[in-house]
């Protein structure tokens, strides 16, 4: 006997009541803040920012050094893990806030040092400062910033605000950077210590980046598909280093020239004397270092090469971390930059034992594709991908990651 055709799968002519509920047209939304909207990763902020940025600054925020190999090898890292969740635990809520040298953060992670940032976009580490400072979490102000320690101050008043130190052979002009981090309320100085020479940048030389921008004929052919950029380059104060004094060369002409290579660890006593807040070293690379560090009386370390924009295949932060973790057993802050481009990659530096992450390039993308808005969004967008890893881990609390929740492969 043949099967009879079910109702349901009978041809019919559709009537207009039932198309009428899926003829639902939205209207098309315009403007910054709808492209911001739909970007959904910082990848997408990625690709917004490529597209309207100019490509020597574009390629400074994106590039590393010489083949690059480290930056992929640090992004490699974070994509070649398994996650190891837990099920039937109550996630309904979570907590993603940390204590980091002595203070709450919202977040488990804050804005790195970057230099010459309203290269990137006219709003720089303005719009860097307002947007940490609303979202709860830390910024940290580069030697090589385009905006000084007092301004940035004044714009972020309640923000919670760090310096970044390069110390240069001129011990009383690092004096000064110091006292006048002091004087303006930055809590934490975070000095740098993997530049003692410049790394070489490719992308760099081979777009002849200098500082201050150049108009060639190539840059202003760039210049016109990217018209926003170039008006706000050319309508606001002349980009320049605002802890330093005005520099017009290449930025490797710069650290080579004024920064000091020929540091050790009695210029870190030094410093632990004469900073009274907490002092962070940024740019340890092995255990050893770490371990030193921290007899040398820091508060926090950083794990990091730098972006890969110093020594290419350099050690990677997140393979260094555990046995990092294990050698220091909380003797003090540790925290993880380099390759970090996602919510994911947060927790699972945490889960590794890191207490803090740090973000740059990411902050960075979103800078360029909408300034203030742009760094709201990557904001945004790492918390809820932080919060939603940790409850699909199922842990409430930053305090229950541990390394049980990843496999590094």
């Amino acid at each position: 006997m043949p099967s009879q055709t079910p109702p349901a799968l009978k041809r019919r002519i559709p009537k207009v009541r039932d198309l009428a509920p899926l003829m639902q047209f939205k209207k098309p939304e315009l403007g910054a803040a709808a492209r911001l909207r739909r970007a959904s990763t910082i990848w997408d902020l990625r690709d917004q920012a490529k597209r309207r940025t100019p490509t020597a600054p574009f390629d400074y925020t994106d590039g590393a050094a010489e083949a690059e190999i480290t930056l992929q090898r640090a992004r490699g890292a974070f994509l070649d893990l398994e996650f190891r969740p837990g099920i039937l635990r109550n996630v309904e809520t979570v907590d993603p806030s940390v204590s980091v040298l002595g203070q709450s953060s919202a977040q488990p992670f804050g804005i790195a040092p970057t230099g010459f940032t309203r290269m990137m976009q006219s709003e720089g580490e303005y719009a860097g400062s307002r947007a940490a400072e609303a979202a709860g979490i830390p910024y940290t102000l580069s030697t090589m910033g385009t905006a000084s320690i007092e301004d940035v101050a004044a714009a972020a008043p309640q923000g919670r605000n760090w310096f970044q130190l390069y110390l240069w052979t001129d011990r009383d002009r690092s004096m000064e950077l110091i006292s006048r981090a002091a004087k303006a309320g930055n809590d934490t100085l975070m000095v740098t210590v993997d530049t003692a020479v410049a790394g070489s940048r490719l992308r760099d030389v081979r777009n002849g980046l200098t500082i201050p921008p150049a108009l060639t004929a190539k840059t202003v052919l760039d210049a016109s598909y990217r018209p926003a950029w170039w008006f706000n380059f050319l309508t606001h104060e002349p980009l320049a280093f605002a802890s330093l004094s005005r520099y017009s060369g290449t930025v490797a002409d710069l650290i080579n020239s004024m920064f000091d290579p020929t540091l050790t660890y009695e210029d870190l006593d030094w410093l632990r004397e004469v900073w009274k807040g907490n002092l962070v070293v940024k740019g340890i690379q092995t255990v050893d270092d770490a371990k030193k560090a921290v007899d040398h009386g820091v508060d926090g370390i950083v794990l990091s090469n730098h972006g890969g924009r110093q020594l290419d295949r350099a050690p990677i932060p997140l393979h260094l971390l555990p046995d990092v973790a294990a050698a220091l057993k909380g003797k003090t802050n540790i925290m993880l930059d380099t390759g970090i481009m996602s919510g994911g990659d947060i927790v699972a530096a945490l889960a590794l034992g890191a207490d803090f992450t740090l973000i740059g390039r990411a902050y960075l993308y979103g800078l360029m594709a909408g300034g203030r808005a742009g760094v709201d969004r990557t904001i945004e967008i790492l918390s809820k991908e932080t919060a939603r890893t940790m409850q699909l881990l199922g842990v409430n609390r930053v305090e229950d990651l541990n390394p049980d929740h990843v496999r590094l492969l």
